[in-house]
């Protein structure tokens, strides 16, 4: 693709470049106005690369389907309460990402915030990160000792499925402690059995280190410690919740031209030899379809999704590969509750078995700001896939759940909540099956094979379980693209290492994309009643 400089200063697609480079004029399409960069979403990954096409002084329009920006890092607003779409929290060891933020707000809409979570298991509730003392303590002697001998027989026998994620964390723990603290809740999350989720998952998730390590350290200080880390300890949230962000660059890349289309959903992207030339998409206001042409187009959109509004049609066997990427799906209910039946946590995993609900929040414990004075409001995460009997129960059937469940394992007394939202997030975390890696591998070639200017970003764009701070990395890097280096996108690592881990005195390259975490594998099967590795 040829970028030229108009009169006006702007950057323009002036052409597509054919295998001898020479400059080939795009199709006549009878389209009024000039091909520019078409990005698709307005969560994280698509507004930082209309953010940096916008500081670049590349025209660009955004075409967002929802009627709000952010993604599921979005805010939501009802009656004056504000949730935050499973809690994100603003820390990175990329430093350009983390350059973005502080453009966008300024030190006075950002708070500094102690990070504290629990864990709560039969009654009792433990840090978590797990912390050996403590854990051990809640559990008690005799547990403890059981917990212990578990640990001994793991290591004499270690487990021999140590690529699953139960082995893994079984190996490290024990039996008895990985059952207690890493089991219950991990399967509500993706909805099959830990046996059956890759260890990749578990060194980004849990502290890699075993509990009796730990219990070495704090009990024999005198011994040199080779490998000093700290963990995440405080965090940055802006005022309002993070869709503050995203609404405010918005705001800032309209301001310099580029067009933010809401409630337009993409329908085609056609492309011709060289390459895409235009996207249509439908106004839901009108129901009017329009067609623009794209020198780029930047993708956020389901991957699986924008393979199947390819024009023409992708091959059978890449639509066959498409049609193999699955989700997990999420909703949050919500209870306004008075402020001292809160908890001084951020988020509570809740460990069991005997409630739906998988993690607590409370807002008022992110900001102050979200909540109303003397009130706070708890967030309970359910786990779902759209055809689960959660997913389609009416609003009041799941207030009502949150409620008995909240009483059940004895946080607030049902009388004292005073009302009740339901907010649901449909493809919210990307599956990854059996069949996962050969289907984006399949994907991926035929992608830079047929439309090398098409650029999936994010977390949903390459199906890949990223973090805020590393969907907006690999938008960063295909604007870069665009203007002419060769980064593979695709490339950006994820972390083996704990993703709140960083050693003493480590330093993080924008390129290593360092910030990143792995999502967990699942082998797919039959589960009745669940669409889980369908």
């Amino acid at each position: 693709m040829v970028l030229q400089r108009g009169e006006d200063g702007v950057i323009r697609g002036g052409g597509l470049t054919d295998v001898r480079g020479q400059s080939t004029a795009l199709p006549a399409m009878g389209l009024a106005t000039d091909p520019e960069v078409v990005v698709v979403g307005a969560g994280p990954a698509g507004l930082t690369a209309a953010y940096e096409l916008s500081k670049r002084g590349v025209a660009a329009t955004v075409l967002e389907a929802d009627e709000v920006v952010g993604g599921i890092s979005r805010t939501v607003e009802r009656d004056g309460w504000r949730f935050d779409i499973g809690g994100h929290r603003f820390f990175t060891k990329v430093p350009e990402v983390e350059a973005i933020w502080w453009e966008i707000l300024n030190d006075e809409e950002f708070l500094l915030r102690p990070r504290m979570s629990r864990i709560f298991y039969d009654g009792k509730y433990y840090d978590y990160p797990l912390r050996a003392l403590n854990a051990l303590r809640g559990l008690g002697i005799f547990e403890s000792c059981l917990c212990a001998m578990s640990y001994l027989w793991a290591r004499v026998h270690p487990p021999s499925n140590m690529g699953s994620f139960e082995g893994w964390t079984a190996s490290r723990f024990g039996r008895r402690l990985y059952r207690t603290f890493f089991k219950t809740y991990t399967e509500k999350v993706w909805g099959v059995p830990a046996s059956e989720l890759k260890a990749d998952w578990a060194a980004q998730r849990i502290k890699d280190l075993s509990l009796f390590k730990a219990i070495a350290a704090s009990l024999m200080p005198w011994r040199k410690q080779v490998e000093v880390t700290s963990l995440i300890a405080e965090f940055h949230y802006p005022k309002y919740g993070p869709g503050m962000m995203w609404e405010r660059a918005r705001d800032l890349v309209e301001s310099r031209g580029i067009k933010v289309q809401m409630s337009a959903a993409l329908t085609a992207v056609h492309r011709g030899p060289l390459g895409a030339h235009s996207v249509s998409y439908v106004d839901a206001s009108s129901g009017a379809t329009y067609e623009i042409p794209a020198s780029h187009v930047v993708s956020s959109m389901p991957l699986g999704a924008l393979i199947a509004a390819m024009e023409p049609q992708a091959p059978e066997w890449i639509l066959g590969c498409a049609a193999k990427l699955k989700y997990r799906d999420f909703l949050t209910v919500a209870l306004v509750v008075p402020d001292e039946d809160g908890f001084p946590d951020n988020w509570i995993y809740v460990h069991s078995p005997k409630v739906r609900v998988g993690r607590i929040q409370n807002f008022g414990a992110w900001s102050p700001y979200m909540v109303k004075d003397g009130k706070t409001c708890l967030g309970l995460e359910y786990f779902v896939f759209e055809a689960d009997d959660l997913w389609s129960a009416s609003d009041d059937s799941l207030v009502e759940l949150g409620i008995s469940e909240l009483a059940q394992i004895g946080l607030v007394k049902p009388g004292r909540v005073e009302s009740g939202y339901v907010v649901r997030i449909p493809k919210a975390y990307p599956v990854y099956d059996e069949n996962y890696r050969s289907a984006i591998e399949s994907i991926r070639g035929w992608l830079e094979a047929e439309v090398p200017n098409v650029y999936p970003v994010g977390r949903n764009g390459m199906h890949r379980y990223n973090n805020q701070d590393h969907s907006m990395l690999t938008a960063m890097l295909a604007v870069e693209n665009i203007l002419g280096a060769h980064h593979d996108l695709w490339a950006v690592n994820v972390d083996s290492a704990y993703h709140e881990e960083r050693p003493e005195g480590s330093t993080s390259s924008m390129h290593q994309g360092a910030s990143g975490r792995d999502a967990p594998f699942i082998a797919s099967r039959a589960v009745t009643g669940t669409r889980a590795g369908a």
